[in-house]
């Protein structure tokens, strides 16, 4: 009997932006179907004009939301909600619809995940100003997945081979990101990444903390947030079994991952991780998120309103999430059949 294989819903994100050309690229490599039977959740004229663009020449097929059918190379199935048509936009340009439009595949990808419809699920970016444009008032879709969830902490690991760094505040100001050091926060974080290791099957994992004062601090010398709120974190994260270390010097801490010293570092700010990630893998991060009852990997990359629609964007990224995604989702699969 063939082995039974895991849908992922794969988002097109903003019509207007990179995303369904992406979708289009890395579904054209066969072996992702010996993986999982991806579905495309989106609008089917906008995939077809991808097909064109890109001369993948492969067919695209319209399903319902309900319908099941067997993915199989030389076709796209795309769950097709006919609320993008392209003579109604022009690329690369925010548009409010299509950021609403964007906003509604996720939401539905997410509950096709939690009914079961679903085994996992991939996100091609959305466009936050065409987002924002349509009323919405999302950070991205971390927070749209994890209002879906109910879910009251959540967080987003980055995964580039065998570096993988969590972020412990995301989008906003470097003020405020400071402010939001504190060891409540600290200590929750570091649970999620410890639970998202454990699932992922890491053997003996070991998580680092990243310091946010140059030196870590220096004993106090320059700031006392790692005196007072992240070594109190970590300590109390040893007393439950976390194998914790750090407060390390950012400038080094990442090396020493990338090195494979540590299983996962904790960053304390976005562009602390994020330039770390984009130094040794521009391209070639996945994201994934930890804290909601959904597999959802994403892009470490947005829009590319610039490049839109004239098909040179590498889909790289997108379909290192999709082999995330399927290799998850199997896991899942196999999991609830015992």
């Amino acid at each position: 009997m063939p082995q039974k294989l895991p849908r992922v819903g794969i988002t097109m994100g903003d019509a207007a932006g990179i995303g369904p050309e992406i979708t289009v690229k890395s579904l054209a490599h066969p072996e992702l179907y010996d993986l999982c039977h991806p579905v495309v959740l989106g609008d089917a004229r906008v995939i077809r004009k991808a097909v064109a663009m890109t001369g993948t020449a492969w067919d695209v097929v319209s399903i319902g939301i309900d319908e099941q059918p067997a993915a199989q190379p030389g076709r796209i199935l795309v769950v097709d909600y006919k609320n993008v048509d392209p003579a109604t936009y022009e690329m690369g340009v925010v548009n409010a619809k299509n950021g609403d439009a964007a906003v509604h595949y996720t939401k539905e990808a997410g509950r096709m995940c939690l009914d079961g419809r679903l085994q996992a699920m991939v996100s091609a970016p959305l466009n936050k100003e065409s987002m924002r444009a349509a009323g919405h008032r999302y950070e991205g879709q971390t927070q749209i997945l994890a209002e879906l969830c109910g879910a009251k902490r959540h967080g987003m690991a980055i995964i580039l081979d065998t570096l993988r760094i969590m972020l412990l505040t995301t989008h906003m100001s470097l003020s405020e990101a400071i402010s939001k050091v504190k060891k409540e926060r600290v200590e929750s974080m570091l649970e999620l990444a410890w639970d998202l290791l454990r699932f992922i099957e890491i053997p003996d994992p070991v998580i680092a903390v990243s310091g946010l004062n140059p030196h870590a601090g220096e004993g106090g010398l320059f700031g006392r947030e790692e005196i007072d709120e992240i070594v109190p974190a970590i300590e109390a994260c040893r007393e439950k079994g976390i194998n914790v270390v750090g407060p390390l010097p950012a400038d080094t801490v990442f090396h020493r991952a990338h090195q494979g010293e540590f299983s996962l570092v904790l960053a304390l700010f976005h562009d602390q991780g994020l330039m770390a990630v984009k130094l040794v893998g521009f391209g070639h991060a996945v994201t994934l998120l930890a804290g909601i009852p959904i597999i959802r990997t994403s892009t470490g990359h947005g829009t590319a309103f610039d490049i839109a629609g004239k098909n040179i964007a590498d889909h790289t990224n997108l379909y290192k999430a999709i082999v995330l995604a399927g290799q998850l989702g199997k896991k899942k699969l196999t999991d609830s059949l015992g």
